[in-house]
């Protein structure tokens, strides 16, 4: 059986080096988890090149929210993928929508182009596109290597069946790797039911601030910037251990 291929997002080099120990075959690097990623700092680019062992791929996302930018916000996604370049990182992800809910294929051929020779994912703006069937064909002739996706429904486990029509269709040509909600009571299921070798998922555990101090009795601070998130060994670990069970059967 083919090498079932773990990727963990993560947006801090605490939960990297996580990931790594807990057997991570590769990294999407971000920042700001919370409200789905978007393209981390340039300091956090420069710690995680510390790390060997792994591959990373840089999330190139410049604001949160829809995935239809305007020219600005293009420039910026532009720059940041020089950047990413010059840092020698292995690839990037990304994603661009038109107005209309279909995937805006000019624009990722500009991407594409521009990254080479690092390779592109295209990321979970899938899930939000109106017809992606429509443009698979054409994000495989450009060169796109992945496509990020939860069969277009909240979690993979959900859109479990779109993800597994995708595989068949399409996996001979590019690799199609369910991501979303993905966890050790579920994994067994998504790789009978699919038959993909990649998947990703955060394994994340919610964490409380050590912060004493929140704010006078009378004007206390909002709970929620009292709690972080960050990759759990154990999560990961035991999804591997899941992966490199079927690999070994």
């Amino acid at each position: 059986m083919k090498k079932l291929v773990l990727e963990v997002c993560v947006d801090s080099f605490e939960s990297i080096n996580i990931a790594k120990a807990a057997g991570a075959d590769r990294i999407e690097l971000c920042s700001a988890l919370n409200i789905g990623g978007l393209t981390p700092s340039y300091g956090l680019m420069k710690q995680a090149k510390t790390v060997t062992g792994l591959e990373i791929f840089v999330m190139i996302r410049p604001r949160s929210g829809d995935f239809l930018y305007d020219e600005f916000e293009f420039q910026t996604m532009k720059e940041d993928i020089k950047l990413v370049k010059e840092l020698g990182f292995d690839g990037i992800v990304t994603g661009v929508l038109l107005s209309d809910g279909r995937i805006d294929l000019k624009r990722i051929k500009e991407l594409v182009e521009l990254a080479y020779p690092l390779p592109v994912v295209f990321h979970r703006a899938f899930d939000r596109a109106k017809d992606p069937m429509q443009d698979m064909e054409a994000l495989i002739d450009m060169g796109i290597c992945r496509i990020l996706t939860s069969g277009q429904r909240q979690t993979a486990i959900q859109g479990v069946d779109f993800i597994a029509k995708l595989q068949k269709t399409y996996g001979d040509k590019i690799t199609i790797m369910p991501g979303s909600g993905i966890h050790h009571s579920n994994i067994r299921t998504l790789i009978e039911r699919t038959g993909c070798t990649h998947y990703h998922l955060s394994g994340k555990v919610f964490v409380d601030s050590e912060m004493t101090y929140r704010g006078h009795r009378n004007t206390p601070f909002p709970e929620h910037e009292f709690v972080r998130q960050k990759t759990s060994f154990e999560n990961i670990k035991k999804v591997r251990e899941i992966l490199d069970s079927h690999m070994n059967r």
